[in-house]
C-alpha cells in the first residue's frame, strides 16, 4: 500500500500495521522464540516502539512471552484461528451428504450456513423435491437477526463479539415479522443458548419458517449452522419434531467426523 497522499495519522497507522505483520512473520520462523533485543535488531524497530507493539500483541494473545527464556513467540490466538479456519473448511467438505440425508428424512430444503461479516452465508444446500419449496442458493446472504441459521451462529459467538454486534446492528424491516429491537433478539438468543435450536417465523421470507442448530468447535463457537426451511403451510408440531431430530442427528454426525479428522 502506498503512503503518498495520506495524512500523518494514516501514515503512522500503515507503519504500525506493517511492523505488526513483520513481527508475526519473524516469530513464525523461530519456534523457540526471540528476545526483545533480537527482534529489534532483526526488524530495525526502535525499542520503545517494539515494546508497545509487543504489549498490544501479547494482550490480544497473538504473541506469548516466556519469562524463563525472556523471549517472545507466536501465541495461542494464532493456533486457535488456524484450527478454526481448518475446521470450517473441513465442515464444508463433509456437509453435502449430511444435508442430503436431512432433506430425505424431512422432505424439506436444508443448508449449511457460515458467518460472513454480519451476515450468514449459504455455503452448501440441498433443495426439497416438493412443488412448494424454499430455495436456499449458494452464496445467499442474510442478516444474522433474520434467519434461524444466523441467530444460532450469533448465540454461540464470543460474548464480546456478540455484544458489539447487538450494540451496533440496524434492524431492517425485511418482512412484517422481522425482529425490530436488540431487546427481543437478546431474549431469543438466551432461549437459543438454553434450548440449542433457533427459529425464524417468516422473518426473512414471507411464508417460510426456518429451524437451525449450530455445529460447534471445541471452544463452543459456531463453526456454522445447519438449517431446514419449509413453507408455513406444512409447519406443524409433527414437522417441527421431525426436523429437530434430524438436525440433532446431523450436528452430532458432523461433530463426530470433525473430531475423528484429528485422530
Amino acid at each position: 500500500m502506498r503512503s503518498e497522499g495520506l495524512n500523518e495519522d494514516a501514515r503512522s497507522a500503515v507503519k504500525s500495521a506493517d511492523r505488526l505483520l513483520d513481527l508475526f512473520e519473524l516469530l513464525a520462523r523461530f519456534n523457540g522464540g526471540l528476545s526483545h533485543t533480537a527482534i529489534t535488531e532483526a526488524l530495525g524497530i526502535p525499542k520503545s516502539s517494539l515494546t508497545q507493539l509487543l504489549k498490544t500483541a501479547t494482550g490480544r494473545g497473538y504473541v506469548a512471552y516466556s519469562a524463563a527464556g525472556k523471549s517472545y513467540r507466536l501465541g495461542e490466538r494464532f493456533t486457535s484461528m488456524a484450527r478454526l479456519t481448518s475446521r470450517r473448511q473441513d465442515l464444508v467438505g463433509l456437509a453435502q451428504p449430511v444435508l442430503e440425508r436431512i432433506t430425505a428424512q424431512t422432505g424439506e430444503s436444508s443448508a449449511l450456513n457460515m458467518l460472513k461479516g454480519n451476515d450468514a452465508e449459504v455455503v452448501a444446500t440441498v433443495s426439497s423435491s416438493q412443488r412448494l419449496v424454499s430455495h436456499m442458493r449458494l452464496a445467499d446472504l442474510a442478516p444474522l437477526y433474520a434467519t434461524s441459521g444466523g441467530k444460532v451462529i450469533l448465540a454461540h459467538m464470543p460474548e464480546s463479539r456478540r455484544e458489539e454486534y447487538l450494540d451496533s446492528v440496524s434492524f431492517d424491516p425485511i418482512t412484517a415479522n422481522t425482529l425490530s429491537s436488540a431487546t427481543e433478539l437478546r431474549r431469543q438468543i438466551d432461549k437459543i443458548r438454553r434450548e440449542g435450536i433457533a427459529y425464524s417465523h417468516e422473518e426473512f421470507t414471507p411464508g417460510i419458517i426456518g429451524l437451525a442448530k449450530a455445529v460447534l468447535a471445541e471452544d463452543g463457537q459456531a463453526l456454522g449452522s445447519i438449517n431446514v426451511a419449509l413453507p408455513a403451510v406444512r409447519y406443524n408440531p409433527r414437522a417441527e419434531a421431525l426436523i429437530a431430530d434430524a438436525l440433532d442427528e446431523a450436528v452430532a454426525e458432523l461433530q463426530r467426523q470433525l473430531a475423528s479428522a484429528d485422530l
